[in-house]
């Protein structure tokens, strides 16, 4: 008997269903002795608590397109990962207790970076862990593309496309609020598709006094209106040189004037340049809906290829995709890394060609 434990872990995203589905298809269409597939529900709290269902056909009847998680989702911060829970338990022992208990094979764990850092202390204790790489940041350190990502993309385009008509009519500087507290990926993408003027992520610090050169510029040029995509953790050159504990106490003191970055970003921009100024934040829509094509295609290949990794009993590793070709990574090389966006990176590059400001 090959039995198979599968959860979902941390902020969802639309491809999580195709990505399972992928796995339970593969697995069972090939394996060569029965299978038993348990979903943890609400992510490692469901392996920690024993929650869990057997899983069968119908499960993944139908959900090729449907977004979200069957299985439900949680957030466990690995920082608290050794910490007791409220009644005293020891959260990793219980998490190997309940996978022995059911005799698993293995554990599949659909997660982003700190999921997957949780994954690979699983491993090292001795469980057989695979990961599937999801985030909509498509920040994970490992693969060249996640699932969710493109899915997210599209809709925070869309937001951006909607966006232009009443900039225009109105004649107003709008911000569209992207997520990305870390890494700037889905804003860059996202505003490179959808037309934006000014594009501001984290790895690139701005300079307010550049960004309004490049609102000016437009306005001298006779245009009605200026987009920026913005993304969550956007941060200005004076406080990126600050010390990380600085930066912090400023961030506590922001919050009570201003509900996040794109905010102070407006009223800066009004105070030099007049202007009147909107924000947009889509926010966890951009994690709704329906995966892409593009998704259901990556979600499905990367589900094979876990369940491929699966009956070559090969584990502890990450399944993604690296130029093109679904690898298995070792989850010690992964887990843990961020994969940023290089100031220098082609996409940056091209942007900035055609006229797009970083406020640098």
């Amino acid at each position: 008997m090959l039995r198979v434990g599968m959860l979902t872990s941390g902020g969802d995203c639309q491809a999580l269903n195709a990505t399972m589905r992928g796995v339970y298809k593969a697995v069972t269409n090939n394996a060569k002795e029965p299978v038993e597939f348990y979903g943890f529900e609400d992510g490692y709290k469901g392996l920690m608590y024993g929650k869990f269902r057997l899983l069968n056909d119908d499960d993944f009847s139908n959900i090729l397109t449907v977004g979200g998680t069957i299985l439900g989702t949680s957030r466990v911060p690995f920082k608290q990962i050794h910490e007791p829970d409220a009644n005293g338990l020891d959260k990793v022992a219980a998490m190997k207790e309940t996978y022995h208990k059911l005799q698993l094979n293995c554990l599949v764990m659909l997660g982003g970076n700190g999921s997957t850092k949780t994954a690979n202390l699983l491993s090292e204790e001795g469980l057989n862990v695979i990961t599937l790489p999801k985030t909509i940041d498509n920040d994970t350190w490992g693969t060249d593309m996640t699932f969710g990502f493109q899915s997210a993309v599209d809709i925070a385009t869309r937001c951006i496309d909607e966006i232009h008509t009443t900039a225009n009519s109105h004649g107003r500087v709008f911000i569209v609020e992207i997520m990305g507290h870390k890494v700037g990926s889905l804003t860059l993408n996202a505003g490179v598709a959808g037309g934006a003027d000014v594009i501001l992520i984290p790895e690139i610090p701005y300079d307010i006094n550049k960004v309004a050169e490049a609102i000016q510029k437009r306005n001298k040029a006779g245009k009605r209106f200026t987009i920026l995509a913005v993304a969550e953790g956007a941060i200005s050159k004076e406080d990126a040189e600050l010390p990380k504990k600085k930066y912090k106490e400023k961030l506590t003191e922001r919050v009570k004037k201003y509900p996040s970055v794109s905010y102070e970003i407006a009223d800066q921009i009004q105070a030099v340049t007049g202007s009147e100024v909107r924000i947009t934040v889509p926010g966890h829509m951009q994690r709704g809906g329906e995966p892409c094509a593009y998704d259901r295609v990556l979600s499905t290949r990367i589900g094979a290829g876990a369940a491929q990794a699966i009956m070559d009993e090969e584990y502890g590793v990450m399944i993604g995709v690296i130029n093109g070709k679904i690898k298995r990574v070792p989850l010690a090389e992964c887990a843990g890394k961020l994969k940023m966006v290089s100031p220098k990176d082609q996409l940056v590059k091209a942007a900035k060609q055609i006229g797009i400001s970083f406020g640098d």
